[in-house]
């Protein structure tokens, strides 16, 4: 069996999945084909394709797996090497809206100087890459390797693996709704830090039965982010003396971006 990772990369690799179809329809593949797409959408009748799986699923693949062909993220290709497999990888590339950037061909160029992988650069030699890998004997994986190390480092010092909007856009979202609904109220004239705090719960548990994103100390970063906004709030309207609504909207604006870095650091 032949498994395809695409990771958790916000954006499509269709490319990759249409030269394997390719090849499975030219004759070139005839092992099962076994897809994790992750937010690449797409249809065959050649492979079996999945959106996600459990990390144990995923772990039972790997294993029964006599190839692994990849994306160029450190995260899928580290995995494959742990399971001491045959990996292909092949980047994403920033022409093709596949990524920010074209980090992915220098992370499969160093893991193919290694002897690690085999770096498949164009994937119109897939085929050749295909044929290659049956007697291709991938070096024992060493993480200690320096070189190895720095690289690692620098991929994640220097790629966005998510953009802002797709790490961001549930709290966009979940501040228009409160902004609405803060808005709604005040027009009943209640007390605009009795409407805050209603909001404010209403937003919470949103966020907790709806958000994908993690924050560290989630309880201790309610108490802040309801501190903040409060002390925002009472700081706009009572001593700047700012329209109610606008100060609101300016709470979120600033509530987001604040989200925005606690999601990227952590």
């Amino acid at each position: 069996m032949i498994l395809v990772t695409l990771g958790t990369q916000d954006k499509s690799f269709e490319r990759l999945l249409k030269a394997i179809d390719k090849e499975i329809e030219k004759g070139n593949i005839k092992d099962k084909v076994v897809v994790q797409a992750g937010y690449t959408k797409y249809k065959s009748k050649n492979m079996e394709i999945f959106k996600s799986v459990s990390n144990d699923r995923l772990e039972e693949l790997m294993d029964e797996a006599s190839l692994i062909i990849t994306h160029g993220g450190v995260g899928s290709i580290l995995t494959a090497l742990k399971h001491h497999k045959k990996v292909i990888a092949t980047p994403r590339l920033a022409k093709y809206n596949e990524h920010t950037n074209d980090h992915q061909k220098q992370i499969i160029e160093e893991f193919g100087k290694l002897g690690y992988i085999i770096p498949l650069k164009d994937l119109t030699k897939l085929d050749k890459m295909l044929e290659k890998s049956k007697t291709f004997k991938p070096k024992e994986f060493n993480s200690n390797n320096e070189n190895f190390k720095k690289l690692i480092i620098n991929y994640i010092e220097e790629t966005n693996h998510i953009s802002w909007f797709n790490r961001d856009k549930f709290a966009i979202l979940t501040s228009l709704i409160n902004l609405f609904i803060f808005y709604l109220l005040n027009l009943t004239g209640m007390n605009i830090y009795l409407n805050f705090t209603i909001n404010y719960v209403i937003s919470c548990l949103i966020m907790a039965l709806f958000k994908t994103k993690k924050i560290s100390n989630p309880i201790t970063s309610i108490i802040c982010f309801y501190l903040i906004e409060g002390l925002s709030l009472l700081l706009l309207v009572d001593n700047l003396n700012i329209d109610v609504i606008l100060s609101k909207f300016i709470i979120n604006i600033l509530t987001v971006i604040i989200y925005h870095f606690l999601v990227k650091k952590n």
